[in-house]
């Protein structure tokens, strides 16, 4: 599957896609929680479809990117959509 790593985590695929995605004209961190800081502002957890708020609750502009779903709702964002910022 990956050229360094043969056998990658989905968790490693889904955070990868996302720093590509956004990584070329924002700003990204690695906070205490959360997965990534977006300029500074918004906190973002990458996980699966059934990915909860549990690590980013009462964070201030924080979301979910989630894989495996087609539309969002709320806070929880479809992870394809990043995409589109490339």
């Amino acid at each position: 599957m990956g050229i360094l790593c043969p056998n990658p985590r989905p968790g490693t695929l889904r955070e990868t896609f996302f720093a590509q995605s956004l990584g070329y004209s924002h700003h990204l961190k690695y906070p205490a929680r959360g997965d990534f800081l977006v300029d500074g502002t918004y906190t973002v957890e990458i996980g699966g479809p059934n990915k909860k708020f549990s690590q980013i609750e009462k964070i201030p502009d924080s979301f979910v990117a989630a894989d495996g779903i087609e539309t969002g709702m709320g806070e929880k964002i479809p992870l394809w959509l990043f995409g589109f910022l490339y």
